[in-house]
C-alpha cells in the first residue's frame, strides 16, 4: 500500500508543539487594517491552538494520526 501523503495546506499552517499540541496562526492579518482597533489587531497577533473536538481532522491531515 502506498503511503499517506501530507496535506501541503494544512503543513504550511500548523505546527506541533512539544507537549502534541497544534499551534495556528489567526487569519486577518494582511490588508483591510486600517479599520479594525488596535485590541483586535494586537490579539490576532498571537498564535492559537487547535481545539480538543478538531484536532483529530487537523492530525489527519499532518498524516499524524
Amino acid at each position: 500500500m502506498p503511503k499517506m501523503k501530507t496535506h501541503s495546506g494544512a503543513k504550511k499552517r500548523f505546527r506541533v508543539t512539544g507537549s502534541g499540541l497544534i499551534k495556528f496562526k489567526r487569519a486577518g492579518m494582511r490588508h483591510i487594517m486600517t479599520k479594525m482597533s488596535t485590541k483586535r489587531k494586537r490579539n490576532l497577533r498571537k498564535s492559537g491552538v487547535v481545539r480538543k473536538t478538531e484536532e483529530w481532522r487537523v492530525k489527519r491531515m499532518l498524516v499524524l494520526a
